[in-house]
């Protein structure tokens, strides 16, 4: 099936007289005939269901559709793309270990690999994504378990270069991860370029209406595990926790990877998505691919119309020719990028903090990437805990608006930015 239909098709066929759409199955156990059908479960022996803070139907039909989507194996949701981000990297790295990451990825996935998961002894080396070949092959460790980007930075707007990074990735034995919440797989898919893991925050364009908050994760089942298995041996050596299993051997490329994420971090860690969540996720899901040409052509035309404005400074998106990722842009994403144009006023700081307030059409709010139109401040907000030098790095000056263009009518929209401008 072509994405289009996959966002309405993928991830649940109903049977003769059962509910057209996915069913809510609100509960937190699931009864069994005998204690030795649940054992089978718990010794990954059979599949199915008996707590929600694992798995639970619902999700596992939305995460079917995100992961025939993206073209890979194997999906799960998570409560946030946060705990998205979190497992796919705590899943094959523990203490001791080390990560490359790209510099410029969001501000809450920044703290929380710089300062959380440093706690928990994971070391990160944090590189420009525009790095020279050099730079890049000095990043990596004897310890190195993985490399990690976002398609779209949030809000650097840098494209990542897919590919090259992954070819890195691998010559080093090691997958690449990649965070692909603002391109979605409408425009982009990971997987086919060389990624590994693909990972989201679906409570941007996917659920694109601000209701639920949620992650997933999926697999490309193509990294083979075993042929690195003294890189991974959590999952390619016995987990005593389930009387041995090796989860490369018995899941395969296909399975290794989510089977382990779900059977012992979300096992232990029970970080789920709600199922009502889940099933607002997929009301949002059967639109996306219908939204996210509005929502490139709207910001298409609002970043052309703040790049000739008088009293603005600078504007970054891919998009637009002349932009330093354009090219890029065009390789990876030729139907368009996302909704989200970053731009400074030449007033800097002072003069976007009054911008915004005049604003009455584009809400301001923490949230991004959904089908009202928005702005932040970054460096007063989500990157508010970053130094001016980590900012700097980061692609985030502290002059720097995130405009999140929506769905309404584009007129509406620039002028509303040209009387607050005024």
């Amino acid at each position: 099936m072509e994405r289009e239909t996959m966002c309405i098709q993928a991830g649940y066929t109903p049977k003769n007289g059962e509910s057209r759409m996915i069913p809510i199955i609100q509960s937190t156990t699931f009864k069994y005939d005998t204690s030795e059908d649940m054992g089978k479960l718990f010794d990954l022996e059979a599949s199915g269901y008996f707590y929600t803070r694992l798995q639970n139907p619902t999700n596992d039909m939305v995460a079917a559709k995100i992961c025939a989507l993206e073209g890979g194996t194997a999906g799960m949701l998570t409560s946030s793309g946060q705990a998205a981000n979190f497992f796919s990297i705590f899943n094959i790295a523990t203490c001791g270990d080390h990560v490359v990451c790209a510099s410029t990825i969001y501000g809450g996935t920044f703290n929380l690999f710089n300062v959380t998961m440093r706690k928990m002894g994971i070391d990160f080396t944090f590189v420009d994504p525009d790095c020279s070949d050099e730079e890049l092959e000095n990043a990596f460790k004897p310890n190195t378990k993985a490399v990690f980007g976002e398609t779209i930075a949030n809000p650097a707007l840098v494209v990542f270069d897919i590919e090259r990074f992954a070819n890195a990735a691998h010559a080093h034995g090691v997958p690449l991860i990649v965070d692909n919440t603002f391109a979605t797989p409408i425009n982009c898919r990971p997987i086919e370029w060389g990624a590994d893991i693909v990972t989201h925050s679906t409570t941007k364009y996917m659920d694109g209406h601000d209701t639920s908050v949620g992650g997933a994760i999926v697999d490309g089942g193509k990294f083979d595990w075993m042929a690195h298995a003294d890189k991974f041996p959590g999952l390619t050596t016995p987990d005593d926790s389930y009387h041995g299993i090796t989860y490369a051997e018995k899941f395969g490329l296909g399975g290794a990877f989510i089977t382990k994420c779900t059977a012992q971090l979300m096992r232990d860690f029970g970080s789920i998505q709600a199922p009502m969540n889940a099933f607002f996720l997929n009301l949002g899901l059967e639109s996306l691919a219908v939204r996210m040409p509005r929502h490139c052509e709207n910001a298409q035309k609002v970043a052309e119309y703040l790049q000739g404005h008088e009293k603005v400074a600078w504007v970054t998106y891919p998009g637009l020719p002349g932009d330093k990722y354009y090219e890029r842009a065009r390789k990876y994403m030729p139907n368009g990028t996302c909704g989200v144009i970053s731009f400074g006023l030449k007033g800097g700081r002072a003069a976007a903090e009054e911008f915004m307030k005049k604003l009455k059409v584009a809400m301001i709010a923490t949230h991004v990437a959904d089908a009202h139109t928005c702005v932040l401040h970054p460096a007063n907000s989500t990157h508010r805990q970053l130094t001016d030098e980590e900012l700097i790095a980061g692609g985030v000056g502290p002059d720097l608006i995130r405009l999140s263009v929506g769905i309404e009518n584009v007129n509406d929209i620039i002028a509303d930015l040209e009387q607050a401008l005024a």
